[in-house]
């Protein structure tokens, strides 16, 4: 209610003034509205005396003259001055009606006004009252609530000061307990001590030794299932891995195995190979399917194809367009004729020399000529079609060591890179394509078994299969036939075995298959089976850390167990 005052005394405020200033513009009004009446009356009274005079005497003038003039004269100026008279009081009766009407109008409006303000008081304090009614109400409601909780937490902090004591209660039992658990502890220690003839340090030790070898054994056979596990999606990351290392490499392997450079006389001819419009360039690229590249480089063109056999068609027909100076596109047309013809001569006889070398005879006129154009085909830096010829050699004589067919040996160990000469056409691996054509030639099954396993893409069928994969592997790590000087191919292996006979229960290891391969004998009572397999993974990783090397090393930790027994 004390808020309450303050509004109902504004609104009587409001009202006595609004009263005050009704009556003071009433008074103002009302004497203003007076003082005009009676100058409109005054001026009124004297225009209608003057008409009236004028009227009268107008009209006297007219009809009389003399003295009856005169006297009619006073007598309507007398009547005259009696009607304006009567005029004037009637429009004074008439003024004083409307005033008394304006004043009554306005008292209604005051009235009105007054009760609408009225109204509007009684609402707006109606509203307040609401308000203040609903927040009485809130207040009491979050007072009630503030009173139950203020119970809760009464409650709950009695529970807490309960459980307090019960926890001291339990702590105290505890400590005695655990004194009591020490005394026995220590009871037991000097029993065991005396039963056992071991200090708790020396038990300590032994325990910790066989927790050691027991986690080191878990940890080696966790090791050994997370690697399994992960060989089984072998495939799909090895293609993952090999996709990365193809777009690091590319650009090198591109510049080094698929592009020749042409050395100009002057610079002036690369503008003659081109020609008008670039038509002799693109004459030229049509007819041998390769692009030739000319750049700012001085006096050089490039021919880039992953083809050889046509980067060496597009290689010859320039040299013999540069030398005859005639260059313009019949002329290339003629040229590349001549020139793909030689090189068919060229891939024949090469194929043909190299059946003649090693003795095979029967050769199919398609195998002739996939070897022949191995002349123009590399592999880390080693020329295949001598590779396959070395290849070959070996097989045959190891052949002849182990009673094995020669020829049969030899055939394959000349055929088993035949699909490298179809790389750049085919996606598969080049073992089984090059199998694949054996077998359409006709060639028999040891043959294509050999070509297709030996790079272990399918299982060996015969001992002529390991042979090439023997032979191959020796012609490849021959120091010098892969780009290695024997210097550093011999530092390679004593760096492999030196690696692996630093290890603890190693005894011998030895380098085999030109590095590929490294072959550790350990201790069979240090190292167990599950520590074979550890040691095999640390070697490697050593191996990666310390090493550089072309391809892969296989480690292999051979564990072998002797037992001896004499009869008497």
């Amino acid at each position: 209610m004390e808020g309450l005052e303050p509004i109902l005394y504004m609104i009587l405020g409001g009202c006595i003034g609004f009263v005050m200033g009704w009556l003071l513009i009433r008074s103002k009004w009302t004497t203003t509205f007076q003082e005009t009446l009676e100058d409109r009356l005054e001026a009124l009274r004297n225009r209608t005396e003057e008409r009236t005079k004028k009227r009268v005497t107008r009209e006297v003038r007219e009809e009389m003259r003399g003295e009856i003039r005169n006297e009619l004269v006073e007598e309507l100026t007398e009547k005259a001055q009696k009607v304006a008279d009567a005029e004037v009081e009637s429009f004074r009766k008439k003024a004083r009606e409307e005033a008394d009407q304006t004043i009554k109008n306005a008292e209604i409006e005051a009235r009105t006004l007054l009760l609408e303000a009225r109204a509007d008081a009684e609402k707006e304090l109606q509203e307040r009252r609401a308000d203040i009614q609903k927040t009485e109400e809130r207040l009491s409601r979050r007072e009630n609530n503030l009173d139950d909780r203020a119970s809760r937490i009464d409650s709950r902090e009695t529970k807490l000061k309960d459980r307090e004591a019960s926890l001291d209660d339990r702590e105290d039992s505890l400590r005695t307990r655990a004194a009591s658990l020490e005394e026995q502890e220590r009871t037991i220690l000097r029993r065991l001590e005396e039963i056992a003839d071991w200090t708790a340090d020396q038990a300590r030790e032994e325990l910790k030794a066989r927790l050691i070898d027991q986690a080191r054994a878990e940890a080696n056979q966790k090791i050994k299932e997370v690697e399994e596990e992960a060989t089984e999606h072998a495939e799909k990351n090895a293609r993952k891995i090999i996709s990365v290392a193809c777009q690091r490499y590319a650009g090198d392997f591109v510049a080094e195995k698929c592009v020749n450079v042409i050395s100009l006389p002057n610079d002036s001819m690369k503008g003659r190979i081109i020609g008008r419009e670039g038509r002799n360039i693109r004459a030229l690229e049509a007819a041998t399917g390769v692009d030739v590249i000319i750049d700012d480089t001085p006096e050089v063109v490039v021919v880039s194809s992953f083809d050889p056999v046509r980067r060496e068609i597009a290689r010859r027909s320039l040299d013999k367009l540069i030398s005859d100076g005639r260059i313009h596109p019949a002329r290339i047309e003629e040229v590349v004729e001549k020139v793909d013809q030689e090189v068919a001569q060229v891939i024949k006889d090469g194929g043909e020399k190299a059946a003649l070398e090693l003795g095979i005879h029967g050769l199919h006129s398609e195998l002739i000529k996939l070897v022949g154009q191995l002349q123009f085909r590399t592999s880390y830096g080693q020329n295949m079609w001598s590779h396959s010829i070395e290849v070959g050699f070996l097989c045959g004589l190891m052949a002849s060591e182990l009673g094995v067919h020669v020829l049969d040996a030899r055939r394959a160990g000349l055929l088993h890179d035949i699909g490298k000469a179809l790389t750049h056409e085919r996606q598969e691996s080049h073992a089984l394509v090059g199998a694949e054509i054996a077998a359409k030639c006709g060639e028999k099954e040891i043959v294509r078994n050999a070509i297709a396993a030996h790079h272990n893409d399918e299982p060996q069928n015969s001992v002529i299969a390991h042979l090439v994969i023997a032979a191959d592997a020796l012609s490849g790590a021959r120091p010098g036939a892969r780009r290695e000087i024997l210097g550093t191919y011999v530092k390679r292996l004593e760096d492999l075995e030196r690696i692996s006979a630093s290890f603890d229960g190693v005894q011998k290891s030895y380098a085999i298959q030109a590095g590929r391969e490294i072959r550790v004998m350990v201790e069979h009572a240090k190292i167990d089976d599950d520590g074979a397999y550890a040691l095999s993974r640390e070697i490697a990783r050593r191996i990666e850390d310390e090493l550089t090397y072309p391809g892969q090393i296989r480690v292999t930790v051979i564990r072998e167990t002797r037992a001896t027994s004499t009869a008497h």
